[in-house]
C-alpha cells in the first residue's frame, strides 16, 4: 500500500512530529510512505514539497493578510483562525498520483485550499483526515473555547467579533466546507477521544465517518533509564526533585504560563526546599524570572534524543494547558517513565490516569494543580509506582505497532468503501 501524508510541515510543531511518528510506524509494517508538505526541514529524501518555496510563502502571506483584514487588523486572533483560501494543488504531483491513500492532517497557513481539497476529494482516492485540532469540523477556528454554534451553524463569530449573521466570515466558510465534504468520504480520525466526541457535535461531519485512534511513539526511543547517570550527564543534582515544564509561547494564553507561575507561589509556600523546575522552550528564560521557586533552563531542542534525556532526567512533567488534544510531551514524558500532572481539559485525562500515572487537576484551580505535583512528590514509593504505571500505559496505547494497525485498518475499510461505494 503506498499512503501520502500531508502535513504543513515535516518538523516544526506537535502535528508535523505526529505526522513523522506515524510515517516511521507504517514504514515499519512494510508500507510505502512518502510525507508532502510545504515546509520541508528535514533532508529525507521521500519529503516532497507541494510546490516552491517561494509560492509557498506567497500563499501563507496572502492568508494571513486576508484574515488580518477580515478579523479587523487584529494581531492577537490573527494565528486563531485559518480560512484556507489558497494553497496548492497537489493533484498534479507524481507523488500524489501514486499514492493508494490519501492521508491529511495539519494542512492550514497557505498549503492546501479548500478548494484544492475539493479536488483531491474528485480524484476518488480513498482520503483520512487526522484532526490535531477542531478547525477541521468548525468554520474557521482552530479552538473554539466556550462556542458551541459549529453544532448547528457557524456565524456570529466571536472571535471576529461579528454580528453579520449570513454575511459573516465564518458562515461562509461553514457553508464552504459543508458544500465540499458532502462529495466524498472522508475517515475523520481524533487523536483523543475527546477531539472525536467534539467533531461527532458538528453540523458539518457524518458521525458514522469519525474514528478514534491516537498518535504513535517509538517506544524505544523514549524510554526509562538510570536517573542519576542521565543527571550527572546533564550537570544536574542528584538530590533534588525536578518538575520539567515546556516553556512554550508565553503569549498564548491557551498553554496557561500564568496558572504555572502561580502554582511555583503556592509550592514556594509549603513545599520542601528541594523542588525545582526544569525549563525547555523558546519562552525559558522569560518563565524563569516570574517563577517563585528555582529553575534550570535547559538548551532547547527538536531532537528526540536530546528531549528524552530531559525527561529521563524529571521526577515529574506538568503541563498548565488550558486547551489540548493529546499531547506529545505527555507521552514522552510517560514514556520516559516520568509521570504527568496537569488540567482535565480536552485529551489530557485520557492520557493522564488520575492517581495511578499522574494526576488530573480541576481545569484552572491552581490550587489543585499545586496538590498534584506534592502528590507525585511527596511519597518516594507511590512515585516509582507513577513511573512505572505511566511506561506500561503507553506501552499498551501509543506503542507504534498498535497504532499503525489501527490506521491500515482503517486504510483497508475506506478502499473498500470506495469500490463498494458504502461502508
Amino acid at each position: 500500500m503506498n499512503i501520502l501524508l500531508i502535513n504543513t510541515s515535516d518538523k516544526l510543531g506537535g502535528a508535523a512530529v505526529a505526522c513523522s511518528r506515524l510515517r516511521d510506524a507504517l514504514r515499519k509494517e512494510g508500507m510505502e510512505v512518502n510525507m508532502l508538505v510545504a515546509h520541508k526541514e528535514t533532508v529525507d529524501p521521500t519529503v516532497y514539497t507541494v510546490s516552491s518555496k517561494w509560492l509557498n510563502r506567497f500563499y501563507f502571506l496572502w492568508e494571513r493578510l486576508c484574515v488580518f483584514y477580515k478579523n479587523g487588523f487584529r494581531r492577537d486572533t490573527l494565528f486563531q483562525i485559518d480560512i484556507a483560501n489558497i494553497g496548492a494543488d497537489i493533484t498534479t504531483l507524481d507523488v500524489f498520483k501514486q499514492a493508494d491513500v490519501i492521508h491529511l492532517h495539519w494542512w492550514n497557513q497557505g498549503t492546501l485550499s479548500l478548494e484544492g481539497l475539493l479536488k483531491i476529494i474528485r480524484t476518488k482516492k480513498p482520503i483520512v483526515w487526522t484532526m490535531h485540532d477542531m478547525w477541521p469540523f468548525t468554520s474557521i477556528c482552530h479552538y473554539t473555547d466556550t462556542c458551541t454554534a459549529y453544532h448547528q451553524i457557524c456565524c456570529n463569530c466571536p472571535i471576529l467579533f461579528s454580528r453579520s449573521g449570513v454575511s459573516d466570515l465564518s458562515y461562509t466558510i461553514f457553508k464552504k466546507k459543508q458544500r465540499i465534504y458532502s462529495e466524498g468520504n472522508i475517515g475523520f480520525v481524533g487523536c483523543s477521544s475527546w477531539l472525536a466526541n467534539q467533531a461527532r457535535l458538528s453540523a458539518l461531519i457524518d458521525a458514522k465517518m469519525i474514528f478514534s485512534i491516537p498518535n504513535p511513539i517509538d517506544i524505544n526511543r523514549f524510554c526509562p533509564a538510570d536517573k542519576n547517570k542521565v543527571r550527572k550527564q546533564l550537570n544536574l543534582s542528584l538530590e533534588k526533585k525536578y518538575i520539567l515544564c515546556g516553556a512554550v509561547n508565553s503569549k498564548d494564553p491557551r498553554k496557561g504560563l500564568d496558572y504555572m507561575l502561580e502554582v511555583s507561589k503556592l509550592l514556594a509556600m509549603s513545599a520542601e526546599s528541594d523542588y525545582h523546575f526544569l525549563l525547555v522552550g523558546k519562552s525559558s528564560e522569560e518563565m524563569k524570572e516570574h517563577l517563585a521557586l528555582p529553575a534550570t533552563v535547559l538548551p532547547f531542542t527538536t531532537d528526540q534524543k536530546q528531549m528524552s534525556l530531559y525527561y529521563q532526567a524529571a521526577d515529574l512533567f506538568v503541563i498548565p494547558s488550558l486547551q489540548e488534544n493529546l499531547p506529545n510531551m505527555i507521552m514522552e514524558a510517560m514514556a520516559c517513565g516520568t509521570p504527568c500532572v496537569g488540567f482535565e481539559v480536552g485529551g489530557i485525562p485520557e492520557m493522564i490516569q488520575h492517581q495511578s500515572t499522574g494526576y488530573v487537576a480541576r481545569l484552572k484551580d491552581t490550587k489543585d494543580l499545586a496538590e498534584g505535583i506534592v502528590y507525585c512528590l511527596s511519597d518516594e514509593d507511590r512515585l516509582v509506582s507513577l513511573s512505572v504505571a505511566s511506561r506500561r500505559w503507553v506501552e499498551d496505547n501509543y506503542a507504534e505497532t498498535k497504532v499503525a494497525t489501527r490506521y491500515l485498518s482503517l486504510y483497508k475499510q475506506l478502499l473498500r468503501t470506495n469500490s463498494n461505494g458504502a461502508i
